[in-house]
């Protein structure tokens, strides 16, 4: 009975962290509301005004979501340490060499012509309404499984969180007796996400990624130096990190579980980072090109931060999950379960540390976790309005005032479609690498319409078609990611490659072979664009 009641409190106590956690961001998301001005451009763009530290601190947030951290502690978990290889260490490099290469020219071409979305840009860049029309579908049906992982994640994770909190309300003959339900979990995570975006747009998004990133941050350090020292045991920091991973079979602190060719081709995905429609948005609410050399710098060292405290935790809950000490039996069964490696974080912070700490720590996973879906928010909502709503029925009928209600109900809409689906259960890193798959596969276009004046409308709509077609094939294939080790191989060999090898290279076929028997932009349109260097 004493054990069913402390469970009971510190189930409680973490519910009253979560749940203080998420008013705050409720308040935050009123302040940024009341510096709100009323104009479309200040709810989409935040009216350009984001300076250096907060550009980074945004762009950063929006692109370490559940993934990195749910997604990459439970991938380990499957998989081992060469998790952090296969995407943590190219994404480093390869985000800041997009934020440069492509952030800062989208930046120069976003202040000058206006734009708010990457339809804009394409429509204007390749003079053709039809690649914006194709775009944009196919786009907000790759942004719904990215929404889906935080979604889902952040019922997960409160659910793992507070057991044992609410027994009479919420009974259950397992483990998780208490515990507020998934369902119930993602609800509130939409809700107050809804909420500050609602009415804070996205000057509330970045304030709201800021504070998230910083929080995540700090706290991921805690949790890793707090389960170090519990799962390690040593006299210090460093011996208890050695003791702890010397637990773990060898296999999993290797790369010896993955084949080394699919191991390399991952390097392509984070090339996906490119073509995400929120990422775009953020480029343009920037003061200033400068304002992007912090972000180059500095992503690279914040990604390190946060992937390797997850990786190593998921390769030492392998060896945790033996030890009754650290997760008892009935809690070892549900990490068996076939999306169980998705609560391996969760579950170890729970069982390890204290009920005021587990709360923060709750908390900073939860701040990762909704600091992407703001952005994506606000992302869709942007692109509904100018890619549809004002491009085709006139940006002269609607008041700045309607087009921010328009951008808001299409924002409702598309998260309750999200929330249906996050209640079937998904592989968080397998949703992901998928989802990323088809971002990376549109690289081409992008890069292409900025640095290659060949590329027509016509390519461009053959790549993206046999972008879109090849990715939807190999997902079916892969019965829409059960199949958790799904890999192509060479044809003559036995060396597998990733999905995303073949989609990459049919978009960039069929988007240069198109463009070189199709007419090119008009000279007006190219000098835009191109313009000769004096």
């Amino acid at each position: 009975m004493e054990l069913l009641l402390a469970e009971t409190n510190a189930g409680l106590v973490r519910l009253g962290v979560i749940t203080v956690y998420l008013l705050a961001l409720l308040l935050l998301g009123y302040f940024a509301s009341r510096m709100f001005s009323g104009t479309r451009n200040d709810y989409l763009l935040a009216s350009h005004s984001i300076g250096p530290f907060l550009l980074l601190m945004s762009i950063f947030g929006t692109t370490m979501t559940a993934f990195a951290l749910v997604g990459s502690s439970g991938a380990s978990f499957k998989e081992g340490i060469g998790v952090y290889g296969m995407l943590a260490s190219s994404s480093g490099i390869v985000h800041s060499l997009c934020f440069f290469m492509i952030g800062v020219k989208i930046y120069g071409f976003g202040r000058k012509y206006g734009y708010s979305t990457q339809c804009q840009f394409f429509r204007d860049r390749l003079e053709s309404d039809l690649v914006g029309l194709l775009l944009f579908p196919i786009l907000v049906a790759m942004v719904i499984p990215y929404l889906l992982i935080g979604v889902m994640s952040g019922g997960i994770v409160i659910e793992a969180m507070t057991t044992g909190a609410l027994p009479g309300i919420f009974p259950s003959d397992g483990p998780m007796n208490g515990a507020v339900p998934r369902w119930l979990g993602s609800a509130v995570v939409c809700a107050v996400v809804l909420t500050y975006v609602f009415f804070g747009g996205m000057r509330g998004t970045a304030w709201a990624n800021a504070a998230q990133t910083m929080i995540f941050m700090v706290l991921g350090v805690v949790t890793f130096v707090v389960l170090a020292n519990k799962i390690g045991g040593g006299e210090t920091f460093l011996q208890s990190l050695q003791n702890a991973s010397s637990k773990v079979s060898y296999d999993f602190t290797t790369r010896s579980r993955m084949s080394p060719s699919k191991f390399c081709t991952y390097m392509l995905i984070p090339l996906s980072v490119g073509m995400f429609p929120h990422l775009f948005q953020h480029w343009l609410t920037a003061k200033s090109a400068k304002s992007f050399k912090l972000s180059v710098v500095m992503h690279p060292i914040f990604i390190l931060i946060v992937w390797v405290p997850c990786v190593l935790i998921g390769i030492w809950g392998t060896a945790a999950i033996a030890d009754p000490s650290l997760i008892p039996p009935p809690v070892a069964e549900v990490l068996k379960a076939p999306d169980g490696a998705n609560k391996i974080l969760p579950i170890l912070v729970k069982l390890n540390t204290s009920a005021w700490l587990g709360g923060l720590l709750t908390a900073g996973i939860l701040a990762a976790i909704m600091s992407s879906l703001d952005s994506q928010f606000l992302c869709i909502g942007s692109m509904f309005t100018n890619d549809v709503v004002t491009h085709y029925l006139g940006e002269e009928r609607f008041s700045d005032r309607a087009q921010v209600w328009i951008a808001r109900v299409f924002i409702i809409l598309i998260v309750v479609i999200t929330y249906i689906f996050a209640q079937y259960s998904w592989d968080v890193f397998v949703l992901g690498v998928w989802c990323f798959s088809g971002f990376a596969a549109l690289f081409p276009i992008i890069f292409a319409a900025l640095y290659w004046k060949r590329l027509t409308a016509a390519g461009a709509v053959s790549g993206i078609l046999a972008a879109a077609g090849s990715w939807y094939l190999l997902f079916q294939e892969s019965k829409f990611g059960a199949d958790r080790g799904y890999a192509l191989t060479i044809p003559g060999t036995e060396l597998q490659i990733m999905p995303v090898v073949a989609i990459f290279a049919c978009t960039l076929l069929a988007m240069v072979v198109t463009s070189f028997v199709t007419k090119m932009p008009s000279k007006e349109t190219l000098d835009r664009f191109f313009p000769e260097k004096v």
